[in-house]
């Protein structure tokens, strides 16, 4: 089984990077067959991307893609450190997302057949 890290630095909302990850780890979770296993790093203000209740101007956010990736198994980690910097350390998060630390993002790096960055 290949496994895929997928790391997202981009802020959730003004561009479409973090949506562009979101989109490929959809992607990647929903292959038949031959699954790879698929984890994403939230960092620097990605990390917002893992709060509840955010809605976007259309009336949808970006948690029901978060969600149906949890569904899908998908581990979806915020680095600690950069969470806690903008206040979102003791926050509730969207539910199967949580914590991670920098030495956990290093083992996924060493562990990960690809890295890619968003």
């Amino acid at each position: 089984m290949q496994k895929i890290l997928i790391i997202i630095h981009a802020p959730p909302y003004g561009s479409e990077r973090c949506l562009s990850g979101l989109r490929l780890a959809t992607a990647l979770a929903g292959v038949e067959g031959d699954t790879p296993k698929v984890q994403i790093f939230l960092m620097s203000d990605a990390t917002v991307l893992a709060l509840p209740n955010q809605i976007d101007a259309t009336g949808n956010g970006l948690q029901g893609m978060v969600e149906e990736l949890v569904r899908h198994n998908v581990s979806i980690r915020i680095c600690r450190t950069c969470a806690f910097a903008r206040g979102l350390g003791e926050l509730p998060l969207i539910p199967g997302t949580s914590i991670g630390t920098l030495a956990e993002l290093a083992q996924a790096t060493l562990a990960a057949d690809k890295v890619i960055t968003f």
